[in-house]
């Protein structure tokens, strides 16, 4: 294994959540988790007691790190937080709205689907098909 070539650790991406507990420790148990030098995570779990404010700072947070290449969200966590998500428009990292086990996936409030969609339909306009 001498010629395989490493991975650098530097330049390695992560995985950040913001969702209820059962996702994101199904996401830990998965190995997405990171605690780094300052002792911050890379996830959020929302419940009963989180604040809209506290689920504002780690969107603006994760979105901001450099070392950050995705940010799961649950599809109902994204809805309280829904000016945001939509106001977000960069494509690293990119936000995937992700359904949880006491909400269900809604497409009709998926951000990127929306965007696809309007992309989609544009396109078809302005080539003259439908």
């Amino acid at each position: 294994m001498a010629g395989r070539a490493q991975i650098p650790t530097s330049n390695s991406a992560l995985i950040a959540m913001i969702a209820d507990e059962d996702t994101v420790t199904g996401f830990l148990l998965a190995g997405v988790g990171n605690v780094d030098l300052r002792r911050k995570t890379n996830y959020l779990i929302v419940d009963s007691k989180t604040t809209v404010k506290a689920i504002e700072d780690a969107f603006k947070e994760f979105t901001s790190k450099e070392d950050i290449a995705i940010v799961l969200i649950s599809q109902y966590v994204a809805n309280m937080i829904r000016f945001l998500v939509d106001r977000y428009n960069k494509p690293v990292p990119a936000i995937l709205e992700i359904p949880s086990k006491d909400h269900p996936y809604d497409p009709t409030h998926d951000s990127v689907l929306s965007r696809v969609r309007y992309l989609f339909s544009a396109e078809s306009v302005a080539s003259g098909r439908r």
